[in-house]
């Protein structure tokens, strides 16, 4: 082996030079290290005991083992282990010797300590009862702790007699000099040690004096009083009453000179010094108000106060305009709340030191704040607004109220003085009362629902101008759906027309709000005679997205007049707004339509020509507008209207009532349509040949191969009908339209079978209209509305003009309750005579 391991190191340390290199000596140091391995130990000794001349040989060579160096060197060790248990055991008994004796030690120890603790309570229980005045066994007296309690209370006693004393001494010296005198010097001398506190505190108490033992005080210095009337002997010569209060009163000038000075320097203990003295000056309004209004927020802001309104013409364009956005708060209010809310943070941490009656300043601050500084801003962004239109108006006032309602939240939330308390309930009621009186002038009675109200007729007056003027231009002449749409609306919109005219020429609205309505109204300011608006046809046809306008700006007035009006107001507000909902959208708008179309579709029952279908579309248009109106009215107005029950029902009944009006008018104009397309498909099958159904030379022949002319075009009609169906009806009104005209093509072809006489070749042709007929049907979206099968009838009917003999019998057979009706149809053959027809017409 070249040189030990790494690993060996430690014990290869324990190596001693010997003779040889044979001898290994270690001790108990070696056996306490922490990197003591037994086996490392042992491979150290063997490899110790190798005689060099091995260590040395070469990796190839053989030599003999020998055991002896081996054997001598664990011998050796052996020897030292033992030794070293020797040592180990005598170490060990000696500190178990000296463990014992230290034992014993501190047993004693214990016990004497034990005792002296003993000793030290007895003396205390002994001097806490000498203390406490225990008694001794002969029951008399108290002993030193009572005494003394009892010296001290007495010294106390005494003090205070020799302070009454002394101020009874020096308020008979002063009472003898006002009265005698008529002077108050030595209050003066007080008052200029600048002890003003006391000063004021002795002053009163001589007034006190004065009222009780000089009544006539103040009656003249000669002794007269001023009736002639002499004072009463004994009484003083002098008007002490007078001479103390005007004392007093400039006592008050002095301690509220010297509150100010304490409020420049921060000294609140000054101030609360002089607060509580002025409090028994008129109850401490004098220096309330000195703190007030010396506060260094109402001296900047009331320079402040005619400063004009920030002028962002975008902004205030956004607060006119119904589709707009509303914008938050005015920024000039915004930023005076702002500064009002840490403001009024801040300083009532320091009314709170400075005054021990704190919530009356707090209140008195408070008040000053709304009454003056916020009032007078509010006043001027609502007047600015109300300059600008209703709707500038409400949305200025519900945002105003809005972020200070929020201010007042936050305020009661950060306690105040009371902070990081809630405020008190007297706070919290200053704060409610003030932002109550701020905007009750705006919400005096109905006001405020009233200007909803005007704003929303305005607007719905503007939006639906050109409608309603063009049904009054269109009135005369009836040429076209849109042409008789005045018909139904002529009078009620002639007279909002006029109306609404007649208001934007007077003076009555702000120029900026006439340029709005005339903007909503698709009108120039310029435009010359507005009695005879010029208008196109799409400004007679329904429009979704105008009435979506409408029920917006209903949407937003009631969540106006949700958080602006008080809640047993918001039922009979809704209702309010309801009816007026009501009145545009549901008569002047979707009713003046659907008697128009209903005009136009009756116009259309007896035409020598098609009928034109154009009013289709607006069917589906009222559908829609229908659905979200209903959808308004379930989804917010009637839930707002559940607390008064009265008036919720009567909502219900006004909303039905208009329900059933529009849903019937809409029903009748799709009858009278189909009536209308019916009365067409007759007029075509009018122009059936009697050779159709039987030819009788070789070119009717051919024509019998396919369906006849009246059949492709009563076809191609019909599918233009269900084409102009379907793209203005939907849902269920499709399908009852198309299955009602189906059921009508049914009966009128099945009775205009009936004028013909079918011959054999004539009733392949029969089939052929039958079956495209039927085709024609089951192509339609019909849905359940339509019987399955309920065409297969006119299949059935055709094939009766074909089959012969027995299976002609075995048709009638099956028909059963029905082979009379088909009977009839069998007497139109022309072979009718033959014995295999009359075998299955029977007898």
């Amino acid at each position: 082996m070249s040189r030990p391991s790494a690993d060996n190191a430690s014990v290869l340390s324990y190596q001693a030079s010997t003779k040889g290199g044979r001898g290994f000596t270690f001790s108990l140091d070696n056996f306490s290290n922490k990197d003591f391995i037994v086996k490392d130990f042992i491979e150290a000794l063997s490899e110790n005991a190798t005689p060099a001349s091995r260590k040395s040989a070469p990796g190839g060579s053989q030599s003999q083992f020998d055991p002896k160096p081996l054997i001598r060197s664990f011998e050796h060790a052996l020897t030292r282990l033992n030794s070293l248990s020797e040592d180990l055991e005598e170490r060990e008994n000696e500190l178990s010797g000296a463990v014992r004796r230290a034992e014993a030690q501190h047993n004693a120890n214990a016990l004497s300590q034990g005792r002296k603790l003993n000793q030290a309570i007895d003396r205390f229980q002994r001097l806490d009862a000498s203390l406490n005045g225990s008694g001794g066994e002969d029951g008399y007296g108290d002993t030193g702790g009572n005494i003394a309690v009892r010296i001290g209370e007495r010294l106390d006693e005494l003090d205070r007699q020799l302070k009454r004393s002394n101020d009874a001494k020096f308020l008979i010296l002063c009472w003898q000099e006002v009265s005698q005198r008529g002077s108050l010097e030595t209050l003066e001398d007080v008052k200029r040690r600048n002890d003003i506190v006391e000063c004021a505190r002795i002053a009163r108490q001589l007034l006190k004096i004065s009222a009780r033992l000089d009544p006539d005080s103040n009656q003249g210095v000669n002794g007269n009083a001023p009736n002639g009337v002499k004072r009463r002997p004994g009484r003083s010569k002098y008007p002490t009453k007078e001479i103390i209060e005007k004392f007093l009163e400039n006592l008050e000038q002095d301690l509220l000179a010297k509150f100010d000075d304490c409020l420049r320097r921060a000294n609140y203990d000054g101030m609360r010094e002089c607060a509580i003295t002025l409090k028994d000056f008129n109850d401490g309004s004098s220096v309330i108000a000195t703190y007030v209004n010396q506060h260094s927020f109402f001296i900047d802001r009331t320079q402040l106060v005619t400063d004009e309104l920030v002028e962002d013409s975008e902004t205030w364009d956004r607060l006119q305009d119904p589709d707009a956005e509303p914008p938050g708060v005015e920024p000039s209010l915004q930023s005076l709340i702002d500064e009002v809310k840490i403001v009024v943070q801040d300083e009532s941490t320091i009314i709170k030191r400075a005054f021990p009656y704190y919530e009356e300043v707090l209140i008195r601050f408070l008040q000053r704040i709304f009454q003056q500084s916020i009032q007078q801003r509010l006043e001027m962004v609502l007047e600015k607004s109300n300059e600008l239109s209703s709707l500038a108006f409400l949305r200025s006032l519900q945002t105003s109220r809005s972020y200070i309602t929020t201010l007042v939240d936050d305020l009661k939330a950060h306690g105040l003085t009371e902070h990081p308390e809630p405020v008190t309930s007297q706070i919290a009621a200053t704060l409610d009362q003030q932002l109550e009186e701020l905007f009750v002038p705006y919400f005096v009675g109905s006001s405020y629902i009233e200007r909803e109200k005007k704003n929303l007729e305005e607007l719905y007056s503007s939006l639906l101008l050109k409608f309603s003027s063009y049904h009054e231009q269109r009135r005369r002449m009836p040429t076209s759906y849109f042409g008789s749409l005045a018909q139904r609306g002529k009078e009620f919109a002639a007279s909002a027309r006029d109306a609404y005219m007649e208001r934007l020429d007077t003076a009555d609205l702000p120029a900026t709000q006439k340029a709005m309505l005339l903007k909503i109204a698709g009108l120039k300011e310029d435009q010359g005679d507005k009695k005879n608006i010029e208008t196109t046809e799409e400004d007679g046809r329904l429009s979704i997205p105008t009435a979506k306008r409408m029920l917006k700006w209903l949407a937003e007035g009631v969540g106006r007049g949700l958080e602006l009006s008080p809640a047993n107001e918001t039922p009979k507000d809704v209702q309010n707004l309801l009816i007026l909902l009501l009145n545009n959208l549901g008569e002047l708008y979707l009713e003046t339509a659907l008697d128009a179309a209903s005009d136009h579709a009756a116009s259309q029952e007896n035409m020598k020509t098609p009928p034109d279908l154009t009013h289709l579309p607006s069917v589906q248009t009222v559908t829609i507008i229908l659905h979200l109106l209903q959808t308004t009215i379930r989804t917010i107005l009637l839930p707002l209207a559940t607390p008064n029950l009265t008036i919720r029902r009567e909502i219900e009944k006004q909303s039905n009532a208009t329900m059933s009006t529009l849903e019937s008018k809409l029903s009748n104009v799709l009858n009278i349509t189909l009536t209308a397309t019916l009365n067409w498909v007759n007029k075509l099958l009018a122009q059936q040949k009697k050779t159709d159904f039987r030819p009788k030379d070789d070119m009717d022949l051919m024509a019998a191969s396919s369906e006849t002319p009246a059949c492709q075009a009563v076809v191609s009609f019909l599918a233009r009908v269900a084409t102009q169906a379907s793209g203005a009806l939907s849902g269920r009104n499709l399908s009852l339209f198309l299955s009602e005209l189906a059921l009508g093509l049914r009966s009128l072809v099945l009775a205009h079978v009936l004028k013909f006489t079918v011959s054999q070749f004539g009733g392949i042709t029969v089939s052929k209209d039958m079956t495209r007929y039927a085709e024609l049907v089951r192509g339609w979206p019909t849905s359940e509305d339509l019987e399955p099968g309920a065409m297969d009838v006119l299949v059935e009917v055709g094939q009766l003009f074909i089959i012969k003999g027995d299976a002609l019998k075995f048709k009638l057979n099956q028909a059963g309750a029905d082979a009379n009706e088909l009977k009839a149809y069998i007497r139109q053959r022309e072979d009718v005579s033959s014995v295999d027809v009359q075998a299955a017409l029977g007898p």
